[in-house]
């Protein structure tokens, strides 16, 4: 792949143990060189994308292949219900338990997802917040969304769910949200080296395109129809779930939620 570029950084302590961790844009095709990295080091893989934990929606969070599930052991692969609260701080527990659990029998564990606050939890910790009731969470984000759309949608290109956490813990805490943030890292147990993929951007947003067009040959449309019930679930507030939902709901056409979901997809 002669425009893709790779940048690697190593976080060592005196454990053997390794955690290497693969990021980078969505398209990059970090998965096939998750699975060939994992296959090297004849280790398992362990997720870090928020989406591709949930169960019932494979072809929009473009979870592995049977295939490729066959080849390497994965964790945290359609392993949640789309009922269950996994948030970050839930993750890094469960995460950690199963690393500790893995590196029993390997010597190398292989981390790769297209969500970057997961990937913090996994390697850095997160800072310990109050717990939040469902019902706030479901409150802020209709109030949002009804009383400044313009706004709401701004926000939800950026990333909705930090900035909702952030208004959570205000009301429930009665001080700033930046307050309550140490950014103290947290020392692992294990040695850290992070690959950062990387490509043209013309190249990218085409293979960007192509994959949402793969993924509605494949289905998309019917397994968001599927989950459409539980479309108030924070689990399907993502890209290639909510642009359906609003071609559902008659919002927009058919054609323009498919140009939404590779817009939002690039963006």
């Amino acid at each position: 792949m002669s425009t893709a570029t790779l940048m690697a950084t190593t976080h060592t302590t005196m454990n053997t143990k390794t955690l290497i961790v693969i990021v980078g844009p969505t398209g990059w095709g970090k998965t096939d060189l998750s699975i060939r990295v994992a296959e090297h080091y004849a280790c398992p893989i362990i997720s870090t994308d928020s989406r591709q934990f949930y169960r019932g929606i494979p072809i929009g969070t473009a979870q592995p292949e049977r295939e490729q599930l066959e080849r390497v052991e994965h964790h945290f692969i359609a392993s949640h219900e789309l009922t269950d609260d996994f948030n970050c701080g839930a993750y890094e527990v469960a995460a950690l338990e199963r690393l500790e659990e893995l590196f029993a029998a390997n010597d190398y564990v292989v981390a790769v997802g297209g969500s970057g606050l997961y990937v913090k939890a996994l390697t850095e910790g997160m800072d310990d917040l109050p717990e939040v009731e469902p019902a706030l969470r479901e409150e802020l984000s209709q109030r949002l969304k009804n009383e400044d759309p313009a706004f709401y949608e701004v926000v939800d290109r950026k990333n909705p769910a930090r900035v909702l956490r952030a208004l959570e813990v205000c009301i429930s805490t009665g001080k700033p949200y930046s307050s309550l943030r140490t950014g103290v890292k947290r020392q692992r147990p294990f040695n850290i080296v992070k690959i950062g993929v990387n490509m043209d951007r013309a190249v990218l947003y085409e293979r960007i395109d192509r994959r949402v067009d793969i993924m509605v040959e494949a289905g998309l449309e019917q397994e968001a129809r599927d989950v459409y019930p539980l479309r108030h679930l924070n689990s399907l507030q993502t890209v290639g779930y909510r642009e359906m939902f609003d071609y559902f709901d008659g919002t927009v056409l058919r054609e323009e939620a498919i140009d939404l979901i590779k817009r939002n997809s690039r963006r």
